[in-house]
């Protein structure tokens, strides 16, 4: 998700070598104990491994090696380093498309101690098939519609107001009407319209491609009985089109230069209190903070889009990174890989970098409520799921490829060059050929099991 991509990691242009941790501190690692080399995929995060690496060297006497590829370059950086003789013995796997690619790299991991310590989430979304589980999902993300209570709550107190708070807003139909309304009143009210620019540049367009998208899918899938089907009908675009017509015209940007908006510029405008309502994910919290919305200001809706009996779920859970192990690793050295991941979401410092300084919610038993990221959207997330709904899962996209071209006919249409047709039949016609083609390249295809 965003935080993959940060504008900070951005700046990142070269393989950052954390080199070898042997002695650090004191310590001295010892190659009887095995050695681990991890190649990490998350440039912002760097700093905080480091210090776990060199802290278990200390503790343990095991080397620790990390390296983390520059952004943009993370599956370039995995390919060349695997096919080295000091490959990595753990790293990062994020996608559908990675698993079925390294999946000759991967370890099963169902047997081993770390990974019964996983949640059932966690457990639900690691990458596995009839033969094994080989990965362990390490960051749990929800996304849905971020909004700004003060906004929204200022607006409920009008005279003119068709909801009495932010409570009421439990379905599309109020929020369109809310929205429309707010539009219609935003001098009254300060802001710059209702919805922040729905962007279309490539830094944002991932909102519409990689978000929205699990939306209509997923519950596409609930009517199949299904977690995975390589042909669809495109039952709920009607819905997606609904939502996405509902930001595009209640924003603060004409519709023909969408494309021209980054994420930096729409994430400004809810940052800066000039809109109430923002689809995106806890991410983007490092953005907004410390500006003009205050933190027990943020709230997060469900990605509402008028689809039969999505009241009874929450907002869209993704675990896109996950940790594998090497499985042509050494094997004292595949071992020192799993204890070291042991012990990174065990002890109290491994827990207290994890969640609090690295900000991720991580899908393991050992984590308490104490031990969550001190994020409100974090927390707003995972209210829906201590009121009883299930989060939408995300489940895996064929291809960037297929996101890339979902962009491109959004675009259009959203410029009146192209019709909404045109998204229609490449949602449905290119998501067929693209799992074809991972099928052919590949040679796999996620396992169909039962919806619940």
């Amino acid at each position: 998700m965003k935080n993959l991509k940060t504008i900070a990691s951005a700046a990142t242009a070269i393989i950052i070598g954390l080199g070898s941790l042997a002695g650090c501190g004191g310590g001295s690692a010892s190659g009887d104990k095995g050695h681990v080399y991890y190649l990490n995929g998350k440039p912002e995060v760097v700093d905080q491994l480091k210090q776990l690496a060199e802290d278990y060297t200390k503790e343990s006497g095991v080397q620790v090696d990390i390296q983390t590829a520059a952004s943009g370059s993370y599956e370039s950086t995995l390919t060349s380093e695997l096919s080295k003789s000091n490959a990595p013995t753990m790293f990062t796997v994020a996608g559908y498309d990675e698993f079925a690619k390294y999946k000759q790299y991967l370890k099963p991991i169902q047997d081993t101690d770390v990974y019964k310590l996983m949640s059932d989430e966690g457990k639900a979304n690691a990458h596995q098939d009839s033969d094994g589980v080989y990965t362990m999902p390490y960051a749990a993300e929800w996304y849905g519609i971020i909004y700004n209570k003060k906004i929204v709550n200022e607006y409920a107190s009008k005279s003119y107001a068709l909801i009495h708070s932010d409570a009421d807003i439990t379905n599309y139909e109020t929020l369109k009407k809310v929205a429309e309304d707010m539009q219609k009143h935003k001098d009254d009210l300060g802001i710059k319209a209702a919805f922040a620019t729905p962007g279309l540049d490539s830094s944002d367009s991932y909102r519409f491609a990689a978000h929205m998208t699990r939306l209509p899918l997923f519950y596409e899938f609930r009517d199949a009985d299904s977690t995975f089907e390589a042909t669809i009908k495109g039952t709920y675009l009607k819905n997606y089109k609904d939502l996405f017509d509902l930001e595009m015209k209640n924003s603060p940007t004409e519709a023909s230069l969408l494309s021209s908006k980054s994420y930096d510029d729409v994430t400004s405008e809810f940052a800066l209190g000039e809109v109430a309502f923002y689809p995106n994910g806890i991410w983007a919290y490092s953005q907004i903070k410390n500006h003009e919305v205050a933190d027990d200001d943020l709230g997060m809706l469900p990605y509402y889009m008028g689809i039969k009996g999505e009241e009874d779920y929450g907002t869209t859970s993704v675990y896109d990174a996950s940790w594998a192990v090497n499985a042509k690793a050494d094997e004292k050295d595949q071992q020192a890989s799993l204890d070291f991941i042991k012990w990174m979401v065990s002890s109290k410092e491994g827990k207290e970098i994890l969640s609090k300084e690295m900000g991720f919610s991580v899908p393991f038993t050992t984590f308490t409520d104490s031990d969550q990221p001190s994020n409100p959207l974090t927390t707003a997330a995972r209210a829906y799921q201590k009121a009883g709904k299930n989060d939408v899962r995300s489940f895996p996209l064929p291809s960037p490829q297929w996101q890339e071209d979902l962009t491109s006919a959004l675009t259009e249409y959203a410029q009146g060059t192209g019709t909404w047709a045109k998204f229609s039949s490449t949602f449905t016609e290119e998501w067929k050929s693209e799992w074809a083609h991972n099928k052919s390249e590949l040679g796999l295809l996620p396992e169909s099991q039962k919806f619940n």
